[in-house]
């Protein structure tokens, strides 16, 4: 037997997750930036105790535990899911605040590990504070809520299960197919229990990410379909930019003339102004994209997991014979469609596929509808750019100002809400980080934690988080994580005085806007049943909010004051709020897209029974492919 450590179950984590490292392409790097955590009795004596000895996994203390999951999904989205942070909370309401952002992080295919702590493994002194009782177990707590959103989950009852649990868990955090969310409960008691460890355990380890080529057959009959089509589409997605596909994309679509619509992940995959170019697609797509989309003869996705936005709810392709070729290092992604497959890492497959295609090129008259669509919607940007409204600022100005006046190289993060959408359609990125988005759960407060774990992954980067009144008010309060680890934040908060996306959705189904603004309830009616401007707003000043926060704070009320005040933030060495009142009635067109949310079938209100009858009509579009 070789020689051993003594170490409680906290200390060997912790020492065992600052030697794990991960290489690609010759690169290798440590896997873990820090650890996030809040404190309690659920995890003080035991992680909070190796964290303090432990100097070789630096320690950050947010203020909220969802927050600080956001913060380490976002930092690896910025790696390009190469490194992450870990989170550890107490047991109870800790743990479980963790659950949304494991299910975002899952949901949008990010690495982060969560050390929730957890109820005595010994059982003796059950219950113990903020235990949850089961009379049918007493191996149950609140963290079996992390099993349905965690790509792995275990609860480490005894010192020795760590041997077998973590190299496990590192295998499930560094595979492109299976990453997510990594879930290990631990008991409080078991946390600081001692063991002899194995000295050899704590060998720095390198975990290799591979790239798995494609399947030779497979890849040929795509390269045949595609040389077969006349009208074909790229669909990029996230997978493009994660495997760092972007050149290999860029040097496909100049060969053969393909042009390509991008996913909210996917956005960013080729430059803004490359003719190829249509720009988004789908519920939140351009013109140009989505009429490209209508009559695609063959649709390549490469790295899309094809969510309804994506699709436009299975009604963006509308060709009577439409083939979908999917490359994707996930076979669950690759079939979707009923699509030819080709599982594979994407910039392995395009360096591949590419010169398959050799003499292979789009139709002449194709190529021409193609431009002259891109330059249609450049236009189109730029009128909406251009647009002053009064008496307050259009989202769709406020978005184009922020474009034109933020750093080439920096990064703009968003996550819910009615920004995601316009900005979708009119950012206009330019690299491939540029454009952060979290939108596969479209989490209401993910957006200044996110821009925490941007700005953590890239300190060297100008970060600007667009974020609407809603957003903040459910989680604002890493504005003074930021402050204290002196990572600086753009953010501009945007006042529509309620929430604008689900209010424009409420409108579009007869319910006028129904519990959607912050205004006081007049006549006995509930907020939400007045008309625009009938009602009383509520005296709340998110920029006194903001500054309470220790946030330098500037405020602008037309467009000439925000952009002064946008350049000031920038200026600015601290984390600074650019407050911003908008029209939440004044909104980015649809573009031949659509989104099923299916209204009510019977109703006593008129409105109500005229949208159900426009969704079905739109409802027989729906395709089953």
């Amino acid at each position: 037997m070789g020689k051993t450590m003594r170490l409680t179950t906290a200390q060997a984590i912790l020492k065992f997750l600052a030697q794990q490292h991960v290489e690609r392409d010759g690169q290798t790097q440590k896997f873990f930036g820090g650890c996030f955590g809040i404190f309690g009795h659920g995890n003080i004596a035991g992680i909070a105790q190796a964290l303090q000895q432990n100097r070789d996994l630096r320690y950050y203390l947010c203020r909220n535990e969802q927050a600080m999951v956001h913060t380490a999904a976002a930092y690896a989205k910025m790696k390009n899911r190469l490194q992450t942070l870990v989170c550890t909370s107490s047991i109870g309401p800790g743990a479980t605040n963790m659950v949304t952002g494991a299910a975002a992080a899952t949901i949008n295919r990010l690495p982060v590990l969560l050390l929730p702590g957890d109820i005595f493994a010994r059982r003796n002194v059950a219950p113990v504070l903020q235990q949850l009782e089961s009379e049918r177990s007493q191996d149950v707590s609140v963290n079996d809520c992390f099993k349905p959103v965690s790509r792995y989950w275990d609860r480490i009852n005894r010192p020795d299960q760590i041997l077998t649990a973590l190299p496990e868990a590192m295998r499930v955090l560094t595979s492109p197919v299976e990453t997510g969310a990594v879930t290990l409960a631990l008991p409080q008691d078991a946390q600081a229990e001692a063991y002899d460890y194995p000295e050899d355990f704590f060998r720095e380890r390198v975990w290799h990410v591979p790239r798995p080529r494609p399947d030779a057959p497979a890849l040929a009959r795509a390269a045949q379909a595609i040389r077969g089509s006349r009208r074909p589409l790229i669909v990029a997605g996230g997978g493009v930019i994660y495997s760092e596909a972007t050149e290999a994309l860029r040097a496909l679509c100049e060969r053969t003339g393909i042009p390509v619509g991008e996913t909210m992940a996917g956005k960013g995959s080729l430059c803004f102004d490359h003719p190829l170019n249509l720009g988004a697609t789908g519920v939140t797509g351009t013109l140009a994209a989505n009429r490209i989309a209508r009559d695609a003869d063959i649709v390549i996705g490469i790295g899309t997991r094809y969510s309804d936005f994506t699709t436009a709810s299975k009604t963006a392709f509308q060709h009577p014979n439409v083939q979908f070729v999917n490359v994707n290092v996930a076979g669950f992604d690759a079939h979707k469609q009923s699509a030819l497959a080709v599982v594979g890492d994407a910039r392995a497959a395009l360096e591949e596929l590419t010169p398959m295609l050799a003499g292979y090129r789009v139709p002449a008259e194709y190529g021409s509808e193609i431009q002259r669509l891109h330059d249609a919607w450049d236009r189109e940007v730029q009128r909406i750019y251009d647009i002053r409204n009064t008496p307050l600022l259009s989202q769709g100005e406020i978005i184009g100002a922020v474009n034109e006046l933020s750093d080439p190289d920096g990064v703009m993060i968003c996550a819910a809400g009615s920004l995601p959408g316009e900005l979708h359609k009119l950012w206009r990125a330019r690299h491939p980080k540029n454009f952060h988005l979290e939108y596969g759960y479209s989490t209401m407060g993910y957006e200044i934690a996110g821009g925490l774990g941007v700005k953590m992954a890239a300190p060297e980067r100008e970060v600007t988080v667009l974020v609407g009144d809603g957003s903040y008010l459910m989680l604002a309060q890493e504005i003074v994580t930021s402050l204290q680890e002196g990572f600086k934040l753009i953010i501009v908060l945007v006042d529509n005085a309620g929430f604008q996306s689900i209010g424009s959705l409420s409108r579009s189904l007869g319910q006028g806007g129904f519990g959607t603004r912050y205004v006081y309830p007049t006549d006995g009616a509930l907020p939400g049943d007045e008309e625009p401007g009938a009602a009383k707003t509520l005296p709340v000043d998110l920029a006194t909010n903001a500054r309470s926060l220790g946030a330098h704070v500037l405020e602008a009320r037309t467009y000439d004051e925000f952009v002064k005040a946008y350049k000031a933030a920038k200026e600015s060495e601290i984390t600074t709020v650019v407050y911003v009142p908008c029209d939440r009635y004044v909104s980015v067109p649809g573009y031949d897209s659509w989104w099923d949310v299916p209204v009510a079938e019977v109703s006593e209100m008129e409105a109500v029974r005229a949208a159900r009858t426009k969704w079905e009509q739109m409802r027989v579009k729906e395709r089953l492919f």
